[in-house]
């Protein structure tokens, strides 16, 4: 099965059939809610202190629903109309709930004795309560439209992928990667975190995607959970404000690129800069990283010249 990413828009994929089938499906509901879990753990929000949070590419709404049962207030934006709508639905759901059961107990009361109404505080916890999201239809590659420091912390689940692929006309991968961290730097309060996880197709996505978050100031790093299973493999961009962020271990052992027990890669741009030298001065350049790379680039809308017998070949030492 083909990538979503590439048979074009987010809006275009994610239609009125394909968002019901999204949000009806038991597996995918299961599987968001584990990584919606994972990435309001990784935020460090105080325990017991509830946080208001931007969810960037919501969908249906399946990851608002995680964030409402711990206690925090979120914004969702996204870029399909059709998958706002249904977690439109679920947050109207919730809210005549409330209204029917605050209903209810207004005519309970009314046949209970006045002697009883001091016992009615017992049951107020158990009460739904009204949904505390907000949507807005928006696409984070044109920036977010929100005030400076506005959110105590911001997640996105399965969305970041989307910004790597030019499927419009004007699309540039790198400068609406730039534009979506440039503002989340903003609407962020300081101290605040942001944990992106994404599915990156080659390595040279994840690099792209860290080194455009460091430009614009953030310091953090990518965790990797179940870097050696093939389906459970899970990368997450936590991204800070702390120079001295010190990335948390991934949930097994591996990492983005293979090498030893590290579960973590840090975003710094120096740093990335340095090993890239090191990269280049130890290892030559293999027709197969040449092929792959060619391929990045015309993902990405570049110009590339096709491949040949002579692509990757060794040049020979004179004419």
């Amino acid at each position: 099965m083909s990538r979503p990413e590439l048979t074009g828009h987010a809006s275009s994929f994610y239609n009125e059939k394909e968002a019901r089938k999204y949000d009806s499906s038991s597996r995918m509901i299961g599987v968001q809610r584990e990584i919606t879990e994972r990435a309001i753990e990784l935020l460090r929000i105080p325990e017991g202190k509830p946080g208001f949070i931007l969810d960037v590419g919501c969908g249906s709404g399946l990851s608002g629903k995680v964030l409402e049962e711990q206690g925090h207030i979120w914004v969702g934006c996204d870029v399909s109309r059709d998958m706002l709508d249904v977690a439109n639905e679920r947050i109207e759901r919730k809210r005549e709930g409330v209204i029917n059961a605050a209903r209810k107990k207004q005519n309970d009361d009314l046949d209970e004795e006045k002697m009883q109404d001091d016992d009615s505080d017992d049951d107020e916890d158990e009460e739904p309560c009204a949904s505390t999201g907000d949507l807005l239809h928006h696409d984070m590659g044109s920036g977010l439209p929100f005030r400076p420091a506005t959110f105590d912390g911001c997640i996105s689940i399965s969305a970041l992928q989307w910004l790597c692929y030019s499927n419009a006309k004007g699309q540039i991968p790198k400068k609406r990667l730039t534009r979506f961290f440039s503002s989340l730097y903003q609407v962020l309060r300081r101290g605040a975190r942001a944990v992106l996880q994404f599915y990156p197709e080659t390595a040279e996505q994840a690099i792209l995607i860290s080194e455009c978050a460091a430009k614009v100031g953030f310091a953090g790093g990518v965790v990797v959970d179940y870097p050696n299973s093939t389906k459970a493999k899970k990368h997450y961009l936590v991204l800070t404000f702390e120079r001295a962020f010190k990335a948390p271990e991934g949930l097994s052992e591996g990492s983005l690129f293979g090498s030893g027990k590290r579960e973590s890669v840090r975003v710094d741009r120096k740093a990335n800069n340095k090993k890239g030298k090191v990269h280049k001065k130890k290892w030559g350049k293999t027709k197969d990283w040449i092929v792959n790379k060619k391929d990045v680039q015309r993902k990405k809308g570049k110009d590339v010249r096709p491949d040949s017998k002579y692509t990757g070949r060794k040049r020979g030492d004179r004419f």
